[in-house]
């Protein structure tokens, strides 16, 4: 398969596909409003299933809650105390099934440890539990994708983790899962769906839904933020996957009917790896959710709360109220505790929540226990809930539900449909040494590549061969190659400097500056292949400082309304900016638009755990 890149000019040519959408027979089969991981997902299932597909998002690729996640992709061990062992084994199915077939690259095993307080009851509560995670596991695939589980006594449990504290547990279950990039799965599936036809369009709002006089959906509003631009598009089925905007989506239709939503946050902090020792991850319970300690690359990932948020939905951000929760309970545990000092970074994400039952005059299939599809009304189908390892399993209930009985003559194949990257991966790593040695990578650099690019990085090494000087690290920034920055505007959809640093890599919360020290190289290597001319390259810098200074302000405040005060003070980047590749600000984007209102900003990913 040959995959497409995404690039400032495949986005004009798919909004142009969506423009002759009105024009006689050139309809679309269905319009996908929100570009998270489940909209992402619908898109691919339905584009493979030979349906004419375009997907929008208002925002860039993942922007929501699909970047804001635990970034793991799990079974949900904690099912099992609800005894629900249909959802655990389908959730174990799915991340077997990436874990080997589908985005190997992507989806790493990652273990975790179950610290005991009790050696016999807790012992033989928590290993029945867990054996039997393992065993639904087994039987959801054709063969083992993860070890089992091991019981460890408390020396076994301080060699894997010598910084627990010793009066913490007196000893521990370790269990596996898996981890996730879950932006770059995102973006991942975007590109996969436009490499089999789909026309996918970022920074692209629904501002309203066209309907018949009898109520029926029938196409879409769409505003290019780039330039201001109105268009409309037709479209068979329109599906809201926009997650924690799924009612604000909803109500473009007229109607009252659909689902309801409710915004929790969770929050994570990221502390440098070698402030806590360690070779494998934590799951610790609290009184009010569940807390993670997980091993990521260069550092740790510790999170999650869950606390109702009732601010914008566009711009969520960790209080400092936050931050010393996540920091308390994690100190419960460590021999040395961590401080705000050790804090590089922070994210806060949105779950959206699904509320019981569906609003009146809904046509609903409640076909999981975590999500629910919807048609409040003909030609609209609404999605929500889910969680971010059941994707493929939400898109293809989606896309089913919105085509009806001709979902039995065109059944979704993504079960079987490998994502970019994911074929001729083992060839790559068995070159792995040859290629590093050639550029002079090291191993920890070619496991970072292909982790990322998977077999794409062929594409990165020719990038480095027309100019060698791209194979080279960033100043201020060394854990990436420059090559890595050009390619995520020439192939992976990114239109400004926040996309690179939020979505692209993880600069944003991974460096203690938040990546600003490398602002001017990134942006001198964006330049040329986005079109910027020096305004506009003096502009985004601007405007990507401007939100660093303001979510480090959000998260010195107290509450969840002071500090969205501090982050909104920072313009969106969007709303300053062009997106059509020209280095020239086009029209009046966004006009008489609410910011963080309309439809298609969204993600359909629940948040974290």
């Amino acid at each position: 398969m040959r995959t497409a890149p995404l690039t400032a000019a495949a986005r004009r040519d798919a909004l142009d596909r969506m423009r002759r959408s009105t024009e006689r027979d050139a309809e679309l089969d269905v319009l996908v409003v929100g570009g998270g991981v489940t909209g992402a997902g619908i898109a691919l299932d339905a584009v493979s299933r030979g349906l004419s597909t375009a997907i929008v998002e208002g925002q860039d690729w993942a922007s929501g809650t699909s970047s804001r996640s635990s970034k793991l992709v799990h079974g949900g061990l904690r099912y099992l105390q609800m005894l629900d062992f249909h959802l655990v084994r389908e959730a174990l199915t799915e991340r077997d099934l990436l874990i080997t077939r589908l985005a190997p690259h992507l989806v790493k095993p990652v273990s975790f440890l179950y610290p005991l307080e009790n050696r016999v009851w807790e012992r033989a509560y928590v290993g029945a539990g867990v054996a039997l995670y393992d065993t639904l596991a087994s039987v959801s695939g054709s063969r083992r994708a993860m070890p089992i589980h091991r019981h460890l006594t408390r020396k076994g449990m301080e060699r894997l983790f010598p910084d627990l504290r010793h009066d913490a547990a007196i000893g521990a279950v370790r269990y596996w899962d898996a981890s996730v990039d879950d932006a770059r799965l995102v973006e991942t599936l975007v590109r996969t769906a436009v490499s089999y036809g789909a026309h996918a369009a970022s920074r692209t709002q629904v501002v309203d839904l066209h309907t018949t006089q009898a109520g029926a959906v029938t196409g879409a509003e769409l505003v290019d933020l780039g330039t201001g631009e109105h268009l409309d598009v037709r479209a068979r089925s329109v599906i809201n996957a926009t997650g924690v905007w799924t009612e604000q989506t909803e109500s473009l239709a007229g109607s009252d009917g659909g689902l309801r939503v409710l915004a929790s946050k969770g929050i994570h902090i990221v502390v440098p790896r070698s402030r806590i020792a360690g070779d494998t991850g934590l799951i610790l319970q609290t009184e009010k959710s569940v807390l993670f300690i997980i091993p990521w690359s260069r550092y740790w990932v510790i999170g999650t709360t869950d606390t109702p948020w009732e601010q914008e939905l566009t711009h969520p951000v960790a209080t400092s109220e936050d931050i010393d929760y996540v920091i308390d309970h994690a100190n419960t545990v460590l021999a040395r505790p961590i401080t705000r000092e050790d804090v590089i970074g922070t994210w806060a994400g949105l779950r959206p929540l699904l509320q019981p039952g569906t609003k009146e005059g809904t046509s609903s299939a409640k076909v999981s226990r975590e999500h629910t599809v919807a048609s409040p009304v003909p030609g609209l189908t609404v999605i929500a809930g889910g969680k971010l390892t059941t994707y493929r399993v939400m898109a293809k209930d989606a896309v089913d539900f919105a085509i009806g009985s001709r979902a039995t003559t065109l059944p979704s194949l993504t079960h079987d449909l490998p994502l970019a990257g994911a074929e001729g991966l083992s060839v790559f790593q068995r070159q792995a040494k040859s290629i590093g040695d050639r550029w002079g990578w090291d191993r920890f650099r070619m496991d970072h590549l292909l982790h990322r690019y998977g077999s794409l990085l062929s594409e990165l090494v020719e990038l480095c061969e027309a100019d060698p000087g791209l194979a080279l690290p960033l100043e201020h920034a060394p854990a990436y190659i420059g090559a890595e920055i050009v390619y995520a505007a020439s192939h992976e959809g990114a239109l400004h400097l926040d996309d690179v640093l939020m979505h692209r890599t993880r600069l944003n919360y991974e460096q203690a500056d938040k990546g600003v020290g490398a602002l001017e190289q990134i942006a001198d290597l964006l330049a040329p292949v986005l079109g910027w001319d020096d305004e506009t390259r003096r502009r985004e810098i601007a405007a990507y400082v401007a939100r660093a200074e303001a979510e480090d302000r959000a998260a010195q405040q107290p509450d969840d309304r002071s500090a969205e005060a501090a982050r909104l003070a920072a313009e969106d980047v969007v709303s300053l900016l062009p997106l059509d590749g020209t280095g020239h600000k086009g029209g009046n984007p966004g006009a008489g638009l609410k910011p963080g209102s309309p439809a298609g900003m969204g993600t359909a990913a629940p948040y974290g755990t």
